[in-house]
């Protein structure tokens, strides 16, 4: 029997989740020391400025985010629970927009997922967004690999335990500062501790 649409959905998201592989990358300004717009440090370079720009991009469009319920209004559901790392660290909560996923297009105004640290009492703290596409879906449009203003995405190749196509993903923590990276999958500075179980 083939598994329903939703099932794929799900399994290729926990794919998404559990399989990371790290990307160098420069941190970003953590949430709680503010934000200001790159001043473009004369000896900054190109990829440095382009991956200042994606975070500022991805900033903007998800600040209305910061309270989930906006989020939720919109279409984006907990998927998951909190995603907690291998050794340390963890995802965190991803509240995942089904339609976004689905569609094939990749849109630093539109994650396909925003992500959430636990807090007490069973508080959302916005700290990043999460960018999926199947590579079937990307490529009936495009021949080479996607990219969201300069970031490469990473590929995960078939077959794999689950059974599911190749697809690409890419973790933009823009609201809480990485310091393994802005653009890696994993953060050591996030916890689960505070998952109470449940939705918002």
């Amino acid at each position: 029997m083939n598994p329903s649409p939703s099932v794929v959905y799900l399994g290729f998201l926990l794919l998404a989740l559990a399989g990371a592989v790290p990307s160098p990358a420069l941190g970003a300004d953590d949430h709680d020391r503010g934000w200001q717009k790159s001043s473009h440090h004369p000896n900054e370079s190109k990829h440095e400025r382009s991956a200042n720009e994606l975070v500022e991009v991805v900033r903007e469009a998800t600040r209305r985010f910061r309270d989930v319920t906006v989020a939720e209004a919109e279409g984006y559901q907990l998927l998951f629970g909190c995603v907690s790392g291998p050794d340390e660290g963890a995802m965190g909560l991803h509240y995942v927009n089904m339609a976004l996923v689905g569609d094939g297009i990749l849109d630093p105004a539109r994650p396909e997922i925003v992500i959430y640290e636990p807090r007490p009492n069973g508080g959302r703290r916005l700290i990043g967004a999460d960018f999926l596409v199947l590579s079937e879906a990307w490529h009936v449009s495009n021949t080479a690999p996607p990219e969201l203003m300069g970031q490469l995405l990473h590929l995960f190749t078939s077959p794999n335990r689950f059974g599911l196509p190749d697809f690409y993903t890419l973790h933009v923590w823009a609201w809480k500062d990485n310091p393994s990276g802005t653009f890696v999958n994993w953060h050591p500075r996030v916890s689960c501790d505070e998952f109470d179980g449940g939705g918002h």
